[in-house]
């Protein structure tokens, strides 16, 4: 079923009967035409005109209860006060955005009376209603500007993106097969705390569990699927049996989602008793259908995957799980390359994607098939989430994505070449000084105002890296975050 989000209108008794029925005609219009443009991301909805405390305590309500409402548009079409709106807005627990339009977009010079002045007062009711959201310290999201300008639609759909994606996140199961790679630091993290801020049920599953799913596979829906890579990729290797292995993961990994309700999933190579080999083609396929995925355990990735995936479903572009790997440190060129062991989703492919098997030297299991391409070119971001032990911290980094120079024979990998900006030097300093994790997601198809918006409402912090870095200042920025947040702390 489609997702909603509500619209819903501020105003008072204090001007009229007559005043509050064009309020809700005009309210209503605004929210069909919005409505219309939203090219199926939701549904808008008017929810009508409040004016009493009763009324707005109890749409709020609704709006909370109503599981398929991912968000709400609030408008002050006139003068709404706003101690009314504190009871309601204390209790909302959805995204809210609130837009600051007038009906008309020019002023009627020659007809303008005080009927019409008293009509059209957003310029300072929601003035009104900003201050009580500001001294609730409640995150919103503001737009300004006329309801049918480009502009102000095109942030009300970029905020319906990061409202669905933090209902994905409310919502997102993590199955880890296995546990995270042993010793190391930055994949462990607080689940309960994840589940408590950002929705995210983290559990684990013997490999066993899943091996029962595998030996169930039929061979019928084995050649299905092998049909399906035939059209859609070069297979471009004489092992089909290990493709066909991989196809075998597939479909007994996506049947233990379903079953389950998980939407994203970790795999360790350390730990793959009873597989023949570590999940590769399999974990990039799963990607590629939306799935979120961690290697080595990293449940934090994962579920961030998944989150952003969602938050870009349908834009151009792809956005992946990824690895910083290896550096290039040609003086005035340097780059960073990024790619995994197998595990790189193919949206961020660029030109062909060839099926291919070669051993890995890691993990003690049968050479495994998997995507090999070049990724794409242009600008991108680097996201990554880290526990701080007392808040997760959201660090992202402007990259700008390179062509591949020259052909790698010897590297069968999915791949991918970044500059980090402003530059390698300093943007990898200031990853480094945030606490930056080696496993983040790369996304080409967000922006930075969507994860910083996204942070703001899970209450997580958010640190940016990007052309404007000035190095001294980012680590002052850190250190005045640590005292917030410990203050924040405080009850």
């Amino acid at each position: 079923m489609k997702k909603t989000v509500w619209f819903i209108t501020g105003s008072q008794h204090l001007y009229g009967e007559e005043a509050l029925k064009q309020v809700a005609i005009n309210s209503r219009v605004i929210a069909e035409y919005i409505n219309q443009h939203m090219e199926g991301l939701c549904d808008i909805i008017f929810k009508g005109v409040v004016s009493t405390p009763n009324e707005i305590t109890e749409v709020c309500r609704e709006v909370n209860a109503d599981d398929n409402c991912i968000g709400v548009i609030t408008w002050m079409h006139t003068f709404s006060p706003a101690k009314m709106w504190i009871n309601g807005l204390t209790k909302l627990n959805k995204p809210q955005l609130h837009l600051n339009t007038q009906y008309n977009k020019a002023l009627p010079w020659d007809k303008i009376d005080m009927d019409f002045m008293n009509l059209n007062q957003s310029a300072h009711g929601d003035l009104e209603y900003g201050f009580i959201n500001a001294r609730l310290r409640l995150p919103r999201k503001v737009v300004v500007g006329h309801w049918q300008d480009e502009e102000v639609i095109n942030e009300i759909k970029a905020w319906v993106r990061v409202a669905s994606s933090i209902y994905a996140s409310k919502n997102t199961k993590v199955a880890r097969f296995g546990d995270n790679m042993r010793y190391v630091a930055v994949t462990e993290g607080d689940k309960v705390e994840a589940e408590i801020k950002l929705g995210w049920s983290v559990n684990g599953y013997g490999v066993g569990d899943l091996v029962e799913y595998v030996k169930r596979v039929d061979e019928k829906e084995i050649d299905k699927l092998m049909e399906e890579y035939k059209e859609k990729y070069t297979i471009n290797t004489d092992n089909i049996a290990s493709v066909r292995y991989q196809a075998r993961l597939e479909i007994a990994i996506e049947k233990f989602l379903t079953d389950g309700g998980f939407n994203a999933f970790t795999t360790t190579f350390e730990d793959l008793h009873g597989l023949e080999q570590l999940p590769g083609l399999a974990a990039q396929r799963l990607m590629e259908k939306g799935y979120g995925f961690g290697a080595e355990g990293d449940w934090k990735l994962s579920a961030l995957t998944y989150v952003l995936k969602s938050m870009g479903k349908g834009l151009p572009g792809g956005t992946a799980f990824m690895e910083n790997y290896t550096y290039h440190l040609e003086k005035d060129n340097e780059s960073v390359l990024g790619a995994h062991m197998l595990e790189i989703c193919p949206t961020l492919a660029q030109g062909e994607v060839k099926i291919e098997v070669h051993p890995l030297s890691i993990g003690g299991k049968a050479d495994p098939a998997r995507f090999v391409f070049n990724g794409l070119t242009g600008p991108g971001l680097m996201v990554t989430l880290v526990d701080m032990g007392d808040r997760f911290r959201m660090i992202v980094n402007k990259v700008e994505l390179l062509p591949i120079p020259q052909a790698m024979p010897k590297l069968p990998v999915a791949r991918v070449l970044w500059k980090p900006l402003p530059n390698l030097k300093d943007a990898t300093a200031a990853w480094i000084y945030a606490g930056g994790a080696h496993h983040s997601v790369l996304t080409t198809q967000l922006n930075v105002e969507d994860l910083r918006l996204f942070a703001k409402y899970l209450d997580i912090e958010f640190v940016l890296i990007d052309e404007n870095l000035d190095l001294a200042k980012f680590e002052q920025e850190l250190m005045i975050n640590d005292v917030i947040w410990k203050l924040k702390g405080i009850k």
